[in-house]
């Protein structure tokens, strides 16, 4: 999968990471399946397109996530905080979402990461800059 700079923008900093960029159907049903793991500083974003349910699951995953739940304008509207490794549950927060950051098990406490946080990556609309 390609990769890309990202940036997510909390109350009192700005992190930088590299993501892959899951957009096509077998990368958005694939993600992270049989991979080792997944290293700090990096992370794998979904594009939905538009925005719609996210039934997200770890089959075929051996390593716990995070998961960010992402609207059109790349705001944290939703989070799944160590998501249980190799469990077909579906992780979804009730609501259709543009896209789905995860990171590594854990980096959400690490980062300080809150819901109302933004995420800058080339995929999200960023024309409610203006109304704030």
């Amino acid at each position: 999968m390609p990769t890309s700079p990202l940036s997510i923008v909390t109350a009192d900093k700005t992190i930088s990471l590299t993501v892959e960029v899951a957009d096509e159907q077998h990368e958005l049903a694939t993600g992270y399946m049989f991979r080792e793991g997944v290293e700090d500083g990096t992370g794998m974003l979904f594009d939905f397109g538009d925005p719609r349910e996210a039934n997200m699951y770890m089959r075929n995953v051996p390593f716990g996530l995070d998961m960010l739940f992402l609207d059109t304008s790349g705001k944290v509207v939703a989070m799944a905080k160590h998501v249980q490794p190799e469990s077909e549950r579906r992780i979804n927060p009730g609501f259709a979402v543009k896209g789905v950051l995860e990171l590594a098990e854990g980096q959400i406490d690490v980062l300080g990461i809150q819901p109302g946080d933004r995420v800058e990556h080339p995929i999200f609309k960023s024309d409610d800059a203006d109304s704030e």
